[in-house]
Protein backbone atom coordinates (compact mmCIF):
# COMPACT_ATOMS: atom_id res chain seq x y z
CA UNK A 1 0.00 0.00 0.00
CA UNK A 2 1.32 3.04 -1.00
CA UNK A 3 0.43 6.83 0.80
CA UNK A 4 -2.41 8.78 -0.55
CA UNK A 5 0.31 11.67 -0.83
CA UNK A 6 3.42 12.30 0.84
CA UNK A 7 1.92 13.90 4.01
CA UNK A 8 4.93 13.99 6.08
CA UNK A 9 7.05 15.78 3.83
CA UNK A 10 4.61 18.93 3.76
CA UNK A 11 5.30 22.05 5.38
CA UNK A 12 2.35 22.07 6.78
CA UNK A 13 2.38 18.80 8.63
CA UNK A 14 5.62 19.10 9.86
CA UNK A 15 4.50 22.07 11.52
CA UNK A 16 1.58 20.51 12.73
CA UNK A 17 3.22 17.26 13.88
CA UNK A 18 6.11 19.58 15.62
CA UNK A 19 3.24 20.07 18.13
CA UNK A 20 1.70 17.07 18.46
CA UNK A 21 5.37 15.65 19.41
CA UNK A 22 5.61 18.22 21.94
CA UNK A 23 2.23 17.05 23.37
CA UNK A 24 3.51 13.69 23.32
CA UNK A 25 6.35 14.56 25.17
CA UNK A 26 4.11 16.50 27.99
CA UNK A 27 2.28 12.89 28.42
CA UNK A 28 5.46 10.90 28.08
CA UNK A 29 7.00 12.94 30.95
CA UNK A 30 4.39 12.42 33.35
CA UNK A 31 3.73 10.15 36.38
CA UNK A 32 0.88 7.58 34.16
CA UNK A 33 3.04 4.83 33.70
CA UNK A 34 4.74 3.97 30.84
CA UNK A 35 3.22 0.71 30.43
CA UNK A 36 -0.52 2.23 30.44
CA UNK A 37 0.47 4.96 27.79
CA UNK A 38 1.98 1.98 25.58
CA UNK A 39 -1.53 0.14 25.57
CA UNK A 40 -3.80 3.02 25.31
CA UNK A 41 -1.99 3.68 22.42
CA UNK A 42 -2.54 0.35 21.18
CA UNK A 43 -6.20 0.08 21.89
CA UNK A 44 -7.29 3.46 20.20
CA UNK A 45 -4.68 2.44 17.18
CA UNK A 46 -6.66 -0.52 17.00
CA UNK A 47 -10.67 0.71 16.98
CA UNK A 48 -9.22 3.40 14.75
CA UNK A 49 -7.74 0.96 12.35
CA UNK A 50 -4.39 2.20 11.81
CA UNK A 51 -2.01 -0.05 10.93
CA UNK A 52 0.89 2.88 10.85
CA UNK A 53 0.09 3.73 14.85
CA UNK A 54 -0.56 -0.09 15.69
CA UNK A 55 2.58 -0.90 14.09
CA UNK A 56 4.17 1.93 16.32
CA UNK A 57 2.63 1.12 19.29
CA UNK A 58 3.45 -2.41 19.64
CA UNK A 59 6.94 -2.02 18.73
CA UNK A 60 7.33 0.77 21.05
CA UNK A 61 5.50 -1.47 23.94
CA UNK A 62 7.93 -4.80 22.98
CA UNK A 63 10.91 -2.00 23.04
CA UNK A 64 10.10 -0.84 26.66
CA UNK A 65 9.84 -4.37 27.82
CA UNK A 66 6.14 -5.25 27.83
CA UNK A 67 5.37 -8.72 27.38
CA UNK A 68 4.31 -10.47 24.05
CA UNK A 69 1.26 -11.87 25.81
CA UNK A 70 0.37 -8.44 27.06
CA UNK A 71 0.50 -7.02 23.70
CA UNK A 72 -1.43 -9.15 21.98
CA UNK A 73 -4.16 -9.19 24.66
CA UNK A 74 -4.96 -5.81 24.05
CA UNK A 75 -7.83 -6.20 21.74
CA UNK A 76 -9.68 -8.66 24.18
CA UNK A 77 -8.56 -7.04 27.32
CA UNK A 78 -11.98 -7.32 29.01
CA UNK A 79 -11.64 -11.57 29.29
CA UNK A 80 -7.78 -11.46 29.79
CA UNK A 81 -5.77 -11.68 32.92
CA UNK A 82 -3.14 -10.16 32.64
CA UNK A 83 -4.04 -6.44 32.91
CA UNK A 84 -4.46 -4.54 35.91
CA UNK A 85 -7.42 -2.86 37.65
CA UNK A 86 -5.93 0.46 36.74
CA UNK A 87 -5.16 -0.89 32.99
CA UNK A 88 -8.49 -1.99 32.87
CA UNK A 89 -9.87 1.23 33.49
CA UNK A 90 -7.28 3.37 31.44
CA UNK A 91 -8.18 0.99 28.70
CA UNK A 92 -12.15 1.40 29.01
CA UNK A 93 -11.54 4.81 29.16
CA UNK A 94 -9.62 4.33 25.71
CA UNK A 95 -12.33 2.79 24.20
CA UNK A 96 -15.00 5.15 25.36
CA UNK A 97 -12.81 8.04 23.99
CA UNK A 98 -12.05 7.32 20.96
CA UNK A 99 -15.81 5.45 20.15
CA UNK A 100 -17.24 9.23 20.98
CA UNK A 101 -19.63 9.14 18.43
CA UNK A 102 -20.70 5.84 18.79
CA UNK A 103 -21.79 6.40 21.95
CA UNK A 104 -24.18 8.78 23.33
CA UNK A 105 -23.20 10.94 26.05
CA UNK A 106 -19.54 9.90 25.04
CA UNK A 107 -17.51 8.88 28.00
CA UNK A 108 -19.86 7.52 30.87
CA UNK A 109 -19.71 9.28 34.62
CA UNK A 110 -19.24 4.97 35.74
CA UNK A 111 -16.42 5.12 33.35
CA UNK A 112 -15.03 8.33 34.41
CA UNK A 113 -15.33 7.01 37.58
CA UNK A 114 -13.73 3.79 37.78
CA UNK A 115 -10.53 5.94 35.83
CA UNK A 116 -10.71 8.26 38.80
CA UNK A 117 -10.22 5.44 41.31
CA UNK A 118 -6.36 4.75 39.91
CA UNK A 119 -5.63 7.35 38.82
CA UNK A 120 -4.62 11.38 40.17
CA UNK A 121 -5.67 14.28 38.42
CA UNK A 122 -1.75 14.88 36.62
CA UNK A 123 -3.00 11.23 36.03
CA UNK A 124 -6.66 11.82 34.09
CA UNK A 125 -4.95 14.75 32.22
CA UNK A 126 -2.44 12.63 30.90
CA UNK A 127 -4.45 9.64 29.90
CA UNK A 128 -7.16 12.13 28.39
CA UNK A 129 -4.77 13.76 26.45
CA UNK A 130 -2.55 10.73 25.41
CA UNK A 131 -6.48 9.67 23.90
CA UNK A 132 -7.00 13.01 21.74
CA UNK A 133 -3.17 12.71 21.00
CA UNK A 134 -3.47 8.93 19.52
CA UNK A 135 -6.41 10.22 18.45
CA UNK A 136 -5.45 12.45 15.94
CA UNK A 137 -2.17 10.83 14.91
CA UNK A 138 -4.66 7.95 13.54
CA UNK A 139 -7.04 9.56 11.90
CA UNK A 140 -4.30 11.73 9.88
CA UNK A 141 -2.25 8.40 9.28
CA UNK A 142 -5.72 6.61 8.39
CA UNK A 143 -7.07 9.25 5.77
CA UNK A 144 -4.00 9.44 4.41
CA UNK A 145 -3.51 5.92 4.06
CA UNK A 146 0.43 5.41 5.33
CA UNK A 147 1.88 1.65 4.94
CA UNK A 148 2.58 0.02 8.31
CA UNK A 149 5.38 -2.74 8.88
CA UNK A 150 8.69 -0.66 8.38
CA UNK A 151 8.64 1.38 12.15
CA UNK A 152 11.64 1.10 13.90
CA UNK A 153 11.57 1.68 17.62
CA UNK A 154 13.02 5.27 18.45
CA UNK A 155 12.53 6.61 15.13
CA UNK A 156 11.31 9.44 16.19
CA UNK A 157 13.63 10.46 18.93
Amino acid sequence: MDARFPYYATPVATGFMKYLASAGKVIAGSTLPTATQNLVAIRASQINGCGFCTDAHTKDAAHAGETATRVNMVAAWREATVFTDAERAALELAEQGTRVADAAGGVTDEVWANAAQHYDEDQLAALVSLIALVNAWNRMNVITRQPAGDYQPGQWG
